[in-house]
Protein backbone atom coordinates (compact mmCIF):
# COMPACT_ATOMS: atom_id res chain seq x y z
CA UNK A 1 0.00 0.00 0.00
CA UNK A 2 1.30 3.23 -1.09
CA UNK A 3 2.14 6.02 1.54
CA UNK A 4 -0.18 8.36 1.41
CA UNK A 5 0.45 12.27 1.00
CA UNK A 6 1.41 13.78 4.47
CA UNK A 7 0.35 17.30 5.80
CA UNK A 8 0.57 19.17 8.52
CA UNK A 9 -3.08 19.82 9.72
CA UNK A 10 -3.49 21.78 12.51
CA UNK A 11 -0.77 20.69 14.36
CA UNK A 12 -1.76 16.89 14.25
CA UNK A 13 -2.53 14.43 10.95
CA UNK A 14 -5.17 11.29 11.70
CA UNK A 15 -4.44 9.13 9.27
CA UNK A 16 -6.78 5.90 9.07
CA UNK A 17 -6.28 3.42 6.37
CA UNK A 18 -4.38 5.66 3.84
CA UNK A 19 -7.35 8.36 4.58
CA UNK A 20 -6.33 11.82 6.12
CA UNK A 21 -8.71 13.09 8.51
CA UNK A 22 -7.88 16.73 10.54
CA UNK A 23 -7.30 16.57 13.72
CA UNK A 24 -8.65 20.58 13.99
CA UNK A 25 -11.94 19.74 15.39
CA UNK A 26 -12.50 20.69 19.60
CA UNK A 27 -12.56 17.19 20.58
CA UNK A 28 -9.24 15.86 19.26
CA UNK A 29 -7.33 19.21 20.01
CA UNK A 30 -8.76 19.50 23.67
CA UNK A 31 -7.10 16.21 24.52
CA UNK A 32 -3.76 17.01 22.92
CA UNK A 33 -3.85 20.35 24.37
CA UNK A 34 -4.36 18.68 27.69
CA UNK A 35 -1.51 16.22 27.05
CA UNK A 36 0.78 18.45 25.95
CA UNK A 37 0.01 20.52 28.82
CA UNK A 38 1.21 17.69 31.19
CA UNK A 39 3.79 16.74 29.00
CA UNK A 40 7.39 15.99 30.50
CA UNK A 41 11.19 15.96 29.56
CA UNK A 42 11.96 12.95 26.98
CA UNK A 43 14.81 11.65 27.11
CA UNK A 44 16.16 8.36 24.87
CA UNK A 45 20.17 7.64 25.61
CA UNK A 46 20.16 4.44 23.36
CA UNK A 47 18.64 6.25 20.13
CA UNK A 48 20.50 9.70 20.71
CA UNK A 49 16.86 11.65 21.17
CA UNK A 50 16.07 14.46 23.89
CA UNK A 51 13.17 16.69 23.63
CA UNK A 52 12.46 19.07 26.39
CA UNK A 53 9.10 19.90 27.76
CA UNK A 54 8.88 23.22 26.56
CA UNK A 55 9.91 21.47 22.44
CA UNK A 56 6.42 19.21 22.72
CA UNK A 57 4.42 22.48 21.95
CA UNK A 58 5.24 23.03 19.09
CA UNK A 59 5.92 19.79 17.60
CA UNK A 60 3.63 17.92 15.13
CA UNK A 61 2.26 14.42 15.68
CA UNK A 62 1.03 11.73 13.13
CA UNK A 63 -1.24 9.44 14.03
CA UNK A 64 -2.36 6.27 12.89
CA UNK A 65 -5.30 4.02 13.44
CA UNK A 66 -6.72 0.71 12.73
CA UNK A 67 -9.75 -1.13 14.14
CA UNK A 68 -10.84 -4.23 13.43
CA UNK A 69 -14.48 -3.69 14.02
CA UNK A 70 -16.95 -1.51 12.90
CA UNK A 71 -16.61 2.30 13.16
CA UNK A 72 -19.71 4.64 14.10
CA UNK A 73 -21.93 1.16 13.91
CA UNK A 74 -22.64 1.04 17.65
CA UNK A 75 -19.96 -0.72 18.66
CA UNK A 76 -17.55 1.86 20.65
CA UNK A 77 -15.26 2.59 18.41
CA UNK A 78 -14.89 6.16 19.22
CA UNK A 79 -14.46 5.53 23.11
CA UNK A 80 -11.56 2.45 21.81
CA UNK A 81 -9.98 5.61 19.60
CA UNK A 82 -9.68 7.98 21.96
CA UNK A 83 -8.63 6.02 24.99
CA UNK A 84 -6.07 4.55 22.62
CA UNK A 85 -5.05 8.24 21.40
CA UNK A 86 -4.77 9.34 24.87
CA UNK A 87 -2.83 6.46 26.27
CA UNK A 88 -0.35 6.72 23.24
CA UNK A 89 0.03 10.41 23.64
CA UNK A 90 0.73 10.31 27.00
CA UNK A 91 3.41 7.50 26.49
CA UNK A 92 4.91 9.01 23.74
CA UNK A 93 5.36 12.65 25.70
CA UNK A 94 6.36 11.22 28.94
CA UNK A 95 3.29 12.28 31.16
CA UNK A 96 3.13 10.43 34.26
CA UNK A 97 1.18 7.53 34.30
CA UNK A 98 -1.97 8.58 36.14
CA UNK A 99 -5.16 6.61 34.69
CA UNK A 100 -7.63 8.99 36.79
CA UNK A 101 -5.65 11.70 34.88
CA UNK A 102 -5.87 10.38 31.43
CA UNK A 103 -9.27 8.58 31.73
CA UNK A 104 -10.65 12.69 32.69
CA UNK A 105 -8.99 13.74 29.27
CA UNK A 106 -9.99 11.04 27.43
CA UNK A 107 -13.69 11.88 28.36
CA UNK A 108 -13.04 14.89 26.53
CA UNK A 109 -12.85 13.59 23.53
CA UNK A 110 -15.84 10.90 23.72
CA UNK A 111 -17.50 10.22 26.99
CA UNK A 112 -17.68 6.20 26.87
CA UNK A 113 -13.69 6.59 26.81
CA UNK A 114 -13.06 7.31 30.16
CA UNK A 115 -13.58 3.76 30.94
CA UNK A 116 -11.74 2.28 28.07
CA UNK A 117 -8.27 3.15 29.75
CA UNK A 118 -9.15 0.86 32.31
CA UNK A 119 -9.22 -3.36 31.89
CA UNK A 120 -12.10 -5.46 32.96
CA UNK A 121 -15.11 -3.81 34.60
CA UNK A 122 -14.87 0.49 34.75
CA UNK A 123 -17.64 2.34 36.28
CA UNK A 124 -17.83 6.30 34.97
CA UNK A 125 -18.82 8.35 37.76
CA UNK A 126 -20.75 11.03 37.14
CA UNK A 127 -18.72 14.36 39.15
CA UNK A 128 -20.21 16.91 40.52
CA UNK A 129 -18.20 19.84 39.56
CA UNK A 130 -19.00 21.85 36.73
CA UNK A 131 -16.00 21.99 34.72
CA UNK A 132 -16.65 17.81 34.91
CA UNK A 133 -13.26 17.76 36.22
CA UNK A 134 -13.96 14.80 38.29
CA UNK A 135 -16.16 13.22 35.83
CA UNK A 136 -13.87 10.23 35.40
CA UNK A 137 -13.96 6.08 35.53
CA UNK A 138 -12.99 3.98 38.27
CA UNK A 139 -11.91 0.37 37.79
CA UNK A 140 -14.27 -2.03 39.71
CA UNK A 141 -12.46 -5.32 38.73
CA UNK A 142 -10.02 -6.26 36.24
CA UNK A 143 -10.17 -9.18 33.62
CA UNK A 144 -8.78 -11.44 36.21
CA UNK A 145 -11.64 -11.47 38.59
CA UNK A 146 -14.00 -12.62 35.79
CA UNK A 147 -12.42 -14.57 33.86
CA UNK A 148 -14.87 -17.62 33.34
CA UNK A 149 -16.78 -15.03 31.07
CA UNK A 150 -16.90 -14.92 27.11
CA UNK A 151 -18.19 -12.60 24.34
CA UNK A 152 -19.60 -12.63 21.26
CA UNK A 153 -20.17 -10.15 19.16
CA UNK A 154 -22.62 -10.64 16.10
CA UNK A 155 -21.50 -7.74 13.60
CA UNK A 156 -25.40 -7.26 12.19
CA UNK A 157 -24.46 -4.29 10.21
CA UNK A 158 -21.00 -2.63 9.26
CA UNK A 159 -22.39 0.77 8.01
CA UNK A 160 -22.13 4.20 9.87
CA UNK A 161 -25.78 4.85 11.63
CA UNK A 162 -27.73 7.60 10.75
CA UNK A 163 -28.13 8.78 13.96
CA UNK A 164 -24.81 9.72 15.68
CA UNK A 165 -24.62 8.60 19.54
CA UNK A 166 -23.63 12.80 20.59
CA UNK A 167 -26.92 13.74 18.23
CA UNK A 168 -29.36 11.24 19.66
CA UNK A 169 -28.60 11.45 23.27
CA UNK A 170 -29.25 15.12 22.65
CA UNK A 171 -32.28 15.12 21.16
CA UNK A 172 -33.40 12.27 24.20
CA UNK A 173 -32.80 14.56 26.57
CA UNK A 174 -34.74 17.48 24.85
CA UNK A 175 -38.01 15.51 23.93
CA UNK A 176 -38.52 12.30 26.07
CA UNK A 177 -40.79 12.12 29.16
CA UNK A 178 -38.83 8.67 30.05
CA UNK A 179 -35.22 9.62 29.87
CA UNK A 180 -36.18 11.81 33.01
CA UNK A 181 -37.46 8.53 34.98
CA UNK A 182 -35.07 6.98 33.54
CA UNK A 183 -32.09 8.89 34.70
CA UNK A 184 -33.40 9.56 38.01
CA UNK A 185 -35.05 6.34 39.48
CA UNK A 186 -33.73 3.41 37.55
CA UNK A 187 -29.88 3.73 36.81
CA UNK A 188 -28.66 4.96 40.11
CA UNK A 189 -30.54 1.63 41.54
CA UNK A 190 -29.29 -0.22 38.56
CA UNK A 191 -25.62 1.04 39.09
CA UNK A 192 -25.55 -0.34 42.98
CA UNK A 193 -27.19 -3.89 42.07
CA UNK A 194 -24.92 -3.90 38.74
CA UNK A 195 -21.65 -3.43 40.88
CA UNK A 196 -22.72 -5.62 43.48
CA UNK A 197 -23.24 -8.69 40.69
CA UNK A 198 -19.78 -8.21 39.18
CA UNK A 199 -18.22 -8.20 42.66
CA UNK A 200 -20.13 -11.92 43.41
CA UNK A 201 -19.89 -13.01 40.05
CA UNK A 202 -23.37 -13.36 40.16
CA UNK A 203 -24.27 -14.48 36.67
CA UNK A 204 -27.94 -14.36 36.69
CA UNK A 205 -28.28 -10.97 37.94
CA UNK A 206 -25.77 -9.72 35.61
CA UNK A 207 -27.70 -11.31 32.79
CA UNK A 208 -30.97 -9.85 34.00
CA UNK A 209 -29.41 -6.27 34.40
CA UNK A 210 -28.06 -5.95 31.32
CA UNK A 211 -30.93 -6.95 28.95
CA UNK A 212 -32.72 -4.84 31.02
CA UNK A 213 -31.16 -1.95 30.62
CA UNK A 214 -30.46 -2.61 27.11
CA UNK A 215 -34.31 -2.86 26.21
CA UNK A 216 -35.19 0.02 28.11
CA UNK A 217 -32.26 2.05 26.39
CA UNK A 218 -33.45 1.34 23.33
CA UNK A 219 -37.33 2.01 24.56
CA UNK A 220 -36.10 5.39 25.63
CA UNK A 221 -34.79 6.00 21.93
CA UNK A 222 -38.71 5.13 20.79
CA UNK A 223 -39.38 7.25 22.67
CA UNK A 224 -37.49 10.63 21.27
CA UNK A 225 -38.68 12.87 18.76
CA UNK A 226 -38.32 12.23 15.84
CA UNK A 227 -37.80 8.12 17.39
CA UNK A 228 -34.57 6.70 16.53
CA UNK A 229 -34.10 2.82 15.64
CA UNK A 230 -30.83 1.77 16.24
CA UNK A 231 -31.65 -2.64 16.41
CA UNK A 232 -33.10 -3.85 13.27
CA UNK A 233 -34.71 -6.86 12.52
CA UNK A 234 -32.03 -9.33 13.30
CA UNK A 235 -31.12 -7.54 16.34
CA UNK A 236 -34.56 -8.67 17.40
CA UNK A 237 -34.25 -11.64 16.43
CA UNK A 238 -31.06 -12.35 18.20
CA UNK A 239 -32.64 -11.43 21.26
CA UNK A 240 -35.43 -13.79 20.73
CA UNK A 241 -32.72 -16.38 20.11
CA UNK A 242 -31.01 -15.77 23.66
CA UNK A 243 -34.15 -14.78 25.46
CA UNK A 244 -35.76 -18.74 24.23
CA UNK A 245 -33.18 -20.35 25.21
CA UNK A 246 -32.63 -18.89 28.88
CA UNK A 247 -35.80 -19.05 29.61
CA UNK A 248 -35.58 -23.41 28.57
CA UNK A 249 -32.72 -23.62 31.23
CA UNK A 250 -32.76 -23.24 35.01
CA UNK A 251 -30.50 -20.21 34.84
CA UNK A 252 -29.39 -17.76 31.75
CA UNK A 253 -26.75 -18.46 30.12
CA UNK A 254 -26.09 -15.23 28.31
CA UNK A 255 -27.00 -11.61 28.72
CA UNK A 256 -27.09 -9.76 25.66
CA UNK A 257 -26.47 -5.95 25.51
CA UNK A 258 -27.24 -3.26 22.15
CA UNK A 259 -25.37 0.13 22.14
CA UNK A 260 -26.29 2.99 19.77
CA UNK A 261 -26.60 0.54 16.56
CA UNK A 262 -27.80 -3.03 16.06
CA UNK A 263 -25.33 -5.07 16.90
CA UNK A 264 -25.12 -7.34 19.56
CA UNK A 265 -22.74 -8.10 22.17
CA UNK A 266 -23.59 -11.79 23.80
CA UNK A 267 -21.98 -12.36 27.26
CA UNK A 268 -21.79 -15.59 27.88
CA UNK A 269 -21.23 -17.19 31.65
CA UNK A 270 -18.41 -19.83 30.65
CA UNK A 271 -16.78 -22.04 27.91
CA UNK A 272 -19.66 -24.41 27.35
CA UNK A 273 -22.19 -21.36 27.41
CA UNK A 274 -20.54 -20.13 24.58
CA UNK A 275 -20.08 -22.93 22.71
CA UNK A 276 -23.90 -23.83 22.69
CA UNK A 277 -24.80 -20.19 21.95
CA UNK A 278 -22.17 -19.93 18.70
CA UNK A 279 -24.13 -23.29 17.53
CA UNK A 280 -27.67 -21.37 17.84
CA UNK A 281 -26.29 -18.05 16.26
CA UNK A 282 -24.29 -20.08 13.03
CA UNK A 283 -28.00 -21.91 12.76
CA UNK A 284 -30.01 -19.29 12.71
CA UNK A 285 -27.63 -17.17 11.01
CA UNK A 286 -25.11 -19.10 8.48
CA UNK A 287 -23.18 -17.48 6.19
CA UNK A 288 -23.58 -18.16 2.37
CA UNK A 289 -22.07 -21.24 1.43
CA UNK A 290 -19.22 -19.60 -0.24
CA UNK A 291 -18.22 -17.88 2.65
CA UNK A 292 -14.96 -18.55 4.60
CA UNK A 293 -15.61 -20.09 8.34
CA UNK A 294 -12.52 -18.15 9.36
CA UNK A 295 -13.37 -14.75 8.12
CA UNK A 296 -16.78 -15.15 9.42
CA UNK A 297 -15.76 -16.24 12.89
CA UNK A 298 -12.96 -13.91 13.51
CA UNK A 299 -11.25 -13.80 17.23
CA UNK A 300 -11.00 -16.15 19.72
CA UNK A 301 -11.43 -19.66 17.29
CA UNK A 302 -10.80 -22.06 20.06
CA UNK A 303 -15.08 -21.52 20.31
CA UNK A 304 -15.02 -23.05 17.07
CA UNK A 305 -13.50 -25.45 18.38
CA UNK A 306 -15.80 -26.16 21.28
CA UNK A 307 -18.67 -26.09 19.36
CA UNK A 308 -17.57 -28.75 17.06
CA UNK A 309 -17.92 -26.47 13.50
CA UNK A 310 -14.67 -26.73 11.62
CA UNK A 311 -16.12 -25.22 8.06
CA UNK A 312 -19.11 -24.85 6.14
CA UNK A 313 -20.44 -28.06 6.24
CA UNK A 314 -20.54 -28.67 9.83
CA UNK A 315 -22.69 -25.60 9.98
CA UNK A 316 -25.01 -26.64 7.29
CA UNK A 317 -25.44 -30.04 9.60
CA UNK A 318 -26.46 -27.75 12.89
CA UNK A 319 -29.79 -29.02 14.31
CA UNK A 320 -32.24 -26.90 15.36
CA UNK A 321 -31.73 -25.76 19.19
CA UNK A 322 -33.72 -28.08 21.71
CA UNK A 323 -35.73 -25.21 22.62
CA UNK A 324 -37.31 -24.46 19.17
CA UNK A 325 -40.90 -25.96 19.10
CA UNK A 326 -41.76 -28.99 16.62
CA UNK A 327 -44.90 -27.47 15.33
CA UNK A 328 -43.06 -24.54 14.43
CA UNK A 329 -40.58 -24.95 12.28
CA UNK A 330 -37.22 -22.71 13.28
CA UNK A 331 -35.98 -19.95 10.14
CA UNK A 332 -33.01 -19.26 9.38
CA UNK A 333 -31.79 -15.81 8.23
CA UNK A 334 -28.26 -16.90 5.74
CA UNK A 335 -26.57 -13.74 5.40
CA UNK A 336 -28.01 -11.44 7.68
CA UNK A 337 -25.00 -11.14 10.29
CA UNK A 338 -21.74 -10.12 8.57
CA UNK A 339 -19.72 -12.04 10.93
CA UNK A 340 -18.93 -12.87 14.57
CA UNK A 341 -16.13 -11.75 16.94
CA UNK A 342 -15.29 -14.09 19.59
CA UNK A 343 -13.21 -12.17 22.92
CA UNK A 344 -13.24 -12.13 26.36
CA UNK A 345 -12.86 -8.81 28.81
CA UNK A 346 -9.75 -7.23 27.80
CA UNK A 347 -6.81 -5.44 30.05
CA UNK A 348 -7.33 -2.00 28.94
CA UNK A 349 -4.51 -0.30 26.57
CA UNK A 350 -1.07 -1.65 26.38
CA UNK A 351 2.15 -0.92 25.01
CA UNK A 352 3.34 -2.56 22.22
CA UNK A 353 6.91 -3.99 22.77
CA UNK A 354 7.36 -5.23 19.03
CA UNK A 355 8.07 -2.17 16.92
CA UNK A 356 7.63 -4.27 13.97
CA UNK A 357 3.78 -4.35 14.91
CA UNK A 358 3.44 -0.49 15.27
CA UNK A 359 1.44 1.30 12.56
CA UNK A 360 4.11 4.11 12.62
CA UNK A 361 7.75 3.47 11.11
CA UNK A 362 9.66 4.39 14.21
CA UNK A 363 12.91 5.62 11.75
CA UNK A 364 10.68 8.07 9.94
CA UNK A 365 7.53 8.76 11.82
CA UNK A 366 5.55 8.10 8.64
CA UNK A 367 2.96 5.01 8.50
CA UNK A 368 4.23 2.15 7.68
Amino acid sequence: MPTPPIRSLGNCLFIVLSKEFSLAGGRYQRCLKEIRSRACDYFDEKKGIKITKKEWENLHVHIASYNNFPTAAGLASSAAGFACLVFALAKLMNVKDDLALLSSIARQGSGSACRSLYGGFAKWIMGKNEDGSDSVAVQLADEKHWDDLVIIIAVVSSRQKETSSTTGMRETVETSMLIQHRAKEVVPKRIVQMEEAIKNRDFPSFSRLACADSNQFHAVCLDTLPPIFYMNDTSHRIISCVEKWNRSEESPQVAYTFDAGPNAVLIARNRKAAALLLQRLLFFFPPHSDADLRSYVIGDKSILQDAGVKDIKDVEALPPPPEISDKVPAQQYKGDVSYFICTRPGKGPVLLSDESKALLNPETGYPN
